[in-house]
């Protein structure tokens, strides 16, 4: 699929595309192409334009995970949509399919995290002292049971902490389907997780206008 066909909101400031499975939002040691060099090459064709084109990340995104993802085109956008982001006047909805039901329909989930740099993964601590811990704290309700019995949960992140659902939700006892990292059995056919950026929502930096921008998800097993 190409970058035009991904895009799912524009303007003179930002641009959101849904990324796919596989894609990397920013680069890494993998030196793997990213979104944000491809976004770059995209616009300078696209716009003509002569000299460097300015491409910035505001979050990011794992890479077997799908949805929206968002980059400022202006300095000044990225400037002021970091401060948002810090402040956490940036709400991120994510929907995830799981294979067991949660312990409650609907719950405000707080837990310890810390990161293993060598295993790319986080774990939860009952150890709240221990100073490489951070809080993650999230809120999920359950949308939907397919006739597979999959479970569709809504996420609403409240901390942006490394792997924050994948591991909240593992803890759980619920594992995201395909995500052999935090325990569910099988992977995906596709090496994806299936865990999908739903939607974002915030005021526009330079307008000051509510935004909100969706990725439908990708599943076709549920009737929502």
């Amino acid at each position: 699929m190409s970058i035009a066909d991904q895009i799912l909101y524009e303007d003179n400031h930002l641009i959101a595309l849904n990324k796919l499975p596989g894609q990397l939002v920013q680069g890494d040691k993998s030196g793997d192409p990213c979104l944000a060099e491809e976004v770059k090459a995209f616009l300078k064709i696209r716009d003509a334009k002569p000299g460097n084109v300015f491409c910035g990340v505001i979050h990011r995104l794992d890479r077997p995970v799908s949805g929206v993802v968002l980059f400022a085109k202006t300095s000044k956008a990225l400037s002021r949509m970091n401060q948002m982001v810090k402040e956490r006047h940036f709400k991120k909805i994510y929907h995830a399919v799981v294979k067991n039901m949660p312990p409650q329909p609907e719950a405000l989930i707080e837990n310890y995290l810390v990161r293993n740099e060598a295993q790319n993964k986080s774990f939860v601590t009952h150890d709240s002292s221990n100073n490489k811990a951070k809080l993650a704290s999230l809120h999920y309700r359950q949308l939907a049971t397919s006739t597979g019995g999959y479970h569709l949960i809504e996420i609403e992140l409240h901390t942006g902490r490394h792997h924050q659902i994948r591991c909240q939700l593992a803890h759980l006892g619920c594992p995201i389907k395909g995500d052999l990292k935090y325990g569910y059995p099988r992977s995906n056919p596709d090496g994806s997780i299936s865990l999908h950026a739903y939607q974002i929502e915030f005021d526009h930096p330079v307008r000051h206008e509510p935004v909100v921008i969706t990725a439908p998800d990708p599943w076709n097993i549920f009737n929502t």
